[in-house]
């Protein structure tokens, strides 16, 4: 039987954090190695506990989770942060991902969803929630960030790569996205890593906020 993916649960929400966990306890895939109630716990737990990942609150006393995430970026052997938000804040969501945050999820997600992406971050994975990436993208085009101080590409995308970065926008598997342009899913491996080098991203999460800054969708 596969072992458990042992998560710390950040909240600091007494209330809140309960019934997430009362939750994921439902599902014998999560086990809680630890919980937190402020940024400065979480750092500490993520040193003794060693979750697997980390559900990640961002507004929070002492240390709020942006900074728990820029406290982890160059923690070797630092746990994946699913961020977890009750805001449809686009800049928020977006300064999450550039302080490392492999995912973000709003609070009213299914447990299956929430289950979900714990596993795809546990495997090596990002999630970004379809609702949120649309809002994201909506955003992006109403309200354009700053042109960025260097190109964004290394080089042009093709027509079909601009695809493929249009359906990881919206969160689409690798095998959603062969399903919907009707093509192997091993060539749309190769797109996805295509797109990563010509974007200069180090997973899909980060192409698709450099995608946005340097209006590329």
């Amino acid at each position: 039987m596969t072992a458990a993916i042992r998560t710390l649960l950040v909240e600091d929400e007494t209330l809140v954090r309960q019934g997430i966990r009362k939750l994921l306890e439902l599902d014998p895939r999560i086990e809680i190695a630890a919980e937190a109630a402020d940024g400065e716990e979480a750092l500490r737990r993520i040193g003794e506990d060693r979750p697997d990942v980390v559900l990640l609150d961002v507004r929070m006393p002492k240390l709020d989770g942006l900074g728990v995430l820029r406290a982890l970026r160059d923690r070797p052997g630092a746990p994946p942060c699913l961020v977890l938000t009750t805001f449809d804040d686009r800049a928020l969501a977006l300064e999450a991902i550039r302080e490392g945050a492999r995912g973000y999820l709003r609070k009213d997600v299914t447990l299956a969803e929430l289950v979900a992406a714990v596993e795809t971050l546990a495997a090596g994975g990002t999630h970004l929630q379809p609702a949120l990436t649309a809002a994201l993208l909506e955003g992006a085009r109403a309200h354009p960030l700053p042109a960025a101080p260097e190109p964004v590409l290394v080089e042009p995308l093709t027509p079909r790569e601009t695809e493929v970065l249009r359906l990881m926008a919206a969160a689409y598997t690798n095998r959603e996205i062969a399903e919907a342009l009707g093509t192997a899913e091993g060539t749309v491996k190769i797109h996805v890593s295509n797109i990563l080098a010509k974007l200069g991203a180090r997973d899909r999460t980060h192409a698709v906020l450099r995608a946005l800054e340097g209006r590329v969708l």
